[in-house]
């Protein structure tokens, strides 16, 4: 693989010289109070990720704990769910994509779910999910930024219905959270989960949870998987530990990744997600390409992630398409589920820069110029460095 080999799938994203260095220093006791520094460091800069993803960086929640978990943003959901409903308990689903429907299969296994659900790609409709929340709902969950669409859901009204029912609601920020807009408050978001390996440019393999004092008196530790006791967790996060064993590289990442955002500062880090995401999405459309998810009035474009349509006759063999993306040592990811070979998904998130963004679109250009397909590479090209500017 070439040096410069350029990461623009949804995760694993591009991980910076420092945190992979940290990564390779001499193995330390996951007890031991240099263990404890690198969970308090890391837990400090998720905590202002967590509190301050603003476009001014003014508070968005205050009193609430982040706790980091040895496992992706998966054990957070489970963990989410298992320690605040129990199989007697309604939990609302709501539904567009894959990961909502993740989210809809972990409920499953440990309450009553009533799954709202509408096509992937298509904007959640908050009338329909009002009707099916009730006095009777425990938990209401969603996916912010769907990434397997490209469409960023109407977190803030869902989060309405759940707190007019009392029902805590558990967001998915997997893909948002470092790289966007998050309000805890102003959205009543209780549980807010985000993952290691998307906009906190972290190595793979441990998640994050946000708990507000709410949440946190509602966890039942004694009915969820041993591993993902909630108030277990909690207790050892009170002396910067993890239950069991942590996975001491992955932490070093962690804290050094966490902690660039915050010397970058949320306001800069959301505008620049959301201009670099603007490039894509006009410089795919200036190409005559079209975007795959549909929006309603309640939904956006995705600012981390842009989803668009393969033109018909890319999708007689899209595997041609996606090598020759390949062959010019860029990645970028195809659609997931019934959505292979409709679709192609490019990232921006984590530390990319103009130049990286660019190449991208040059790349995916110069790739359905190889299988024949006509777009307009140059316009696209001055598009997307329009919205750089």
């Amino acid at each position: 693989m070439r040096e410069d080999f350029l990461l623009l799938n949804p995760g694993p994203v591009p991980l910076a010289r420092e945190v992979r260095t940290a990564m390779s220093e001499p193995m330390v006791s996951h007890r031991s109070s240099e263990f404890e520094s690198v969970y308090e460091r890391a837990q400090n800069s998720l905590n202002y990720i967590f509190e301050r993803s603003s476009l001014d960086a003014t508070p968005t929640t205050s009193g609430g704990t982040s706790l980091i978990f040895n496992g992706t943003a998966t054990m957070a959901m489970e963990a989410a769910v298992a320690n605040l409903a129990g199989e007697s308990d309604e939990v609302v689903t709501v539904v567009n994509g894959k990961f909502g429907r993740r989210f809809k299969r972990i409920a499953d296994r440990y309450a009553n779910v009533t799954p709202v659900e509408f096509d992937w790609g298509h904007s959640i409709d908050p009338e329909t999910v009002a009707e099916a929340v009730s006095d009777d709902t425990k938990v209401v969950t969603m996916i912010h930024n769907e990434t397997s669409t490209g469409l960023l859901n109407p977190v803030a009204e869902v989060g309405e219905i759940a707190e007019e029912h009392d029902a805590c609601f558990v967001v998915d920020g997997v893909t948002s959270l470092g790289g966007d807009e998050f309000l805890v408050d102003e959205w009543n978001v209780d549980v807010a989960v985000t993952d290691a390996q998307k906009c906190l440019a972290a190595p793979p393999g441990t998640s994050a949870m946000y708990a507000t004092p709410r949440a946190q008196e509602a966890f039942d530790g004694e009915n969820a998987p041993f591993y993902e006791d909630l108030d277990w967790h909690l207790r050892k996060a009170d002396s910067h530990q993890t239950p069991f064993t942590s996975a001491v590289p992955l932490f070093r990442g962690l804290a050094v990744a966490v902690e660039r955002i915050e010397e970058e500062g949320m306001p800069e880090r959301i505008s620049r997600h959301r201009s670099q995401s603007r490039a894509f999405r006009a410089a795919f459309m200036a190409m005559g390409l079209s975007m795959f998810p549909e929006r309603n009035d309640e939904s956006e474009y995705s600012n981390t992630l842009t989803a668009v349509s393969l033109p018909a006759g890319v999708r007689e063999n899209p595997d041609d398409f996606f090598d020759a993306v390949t062959d010019r040592s860029v990645s970028i990811s195809g659609g997931q589920a019934h959505l292979g070979g409709e679709i192609f998904r490019v990232s921006n998130m984590g530390n990319l820069s103009s130049e990286q963004i660019l190449r991208g679109v040059r790349a995916i250009g110069e790739a359905f110029h190889e299988v024949g397909e006509d777009v307009d590479l140059e316009a696209g090209m001055a598009a997307g460095r329009e919205q750089l500017r």
